[in-house]
């Protein structure tokens, strides 16, 4: 018994990196001025939040170090993505926020990836994919508790 659900588990996960590692690179090749999955990720969540968020807040929302999270708001910044300003009440802090070109850059990175993602949410079928969510939810919100 305990060797099938192993077995079930080692399967589950292999499933799921595969399949991450697949999706990254085939919507790596489609994201506009090379630009990376951290990137659009990044910029993604800054456009939705609508607030200006500090680099450890985004490195925790990512479940990344605050180096990662330094690294990619650098080429950001330097593509014109974000502004990094010094937070007003604590110099020792900074505080970012998607720019317009940002912003831009974002809808233009969605424009290139939605034929890819529709293509296989239709060759699997909508019913599929909504049968996996609350699976894949579930095991994410499990995941971000730890």
């Amino acid at each position: 018994m305990t060797d099938n659900r192993n077995a079930i588990a080692i399967s589950l996960f292999s499933e799921l990196l595969m399949a991450e590692q697949m999706l990254r690179n085939r919507l790596t090749r489609v994201l506009p001025n090379r630009m990376e999955i951290s990137h659009f990720s990044v910029l993604n969540h800054l456009a939705r939040v609508a607030e200006e968020k500090s680099p450890a807040q985004l490195a925790r929302s990512f479940h990344v170090t605050r180096g990662a999270m330094t690294n990619t708001l650098a080429k950001l910044e330097m593509a014109g993505y974000v502004h990094i300003r010094p937070d007003w009440d604590d110099a020792r802090r900074k505080m970012v926020a998607i720019s317009p070109a940002g912003k831009r850059a974002r809808e233009d990175a969605l424009q290139a990836m939605a034929p890819v993602i529709e293509g296989m949410v239709a060759e699997l079928g909508n019913d599929k994919v909504k049968a996996a969510l609350p699976v894949l939810r579930e095991l994410r919100i499990k995941l971000e508790a730890d």
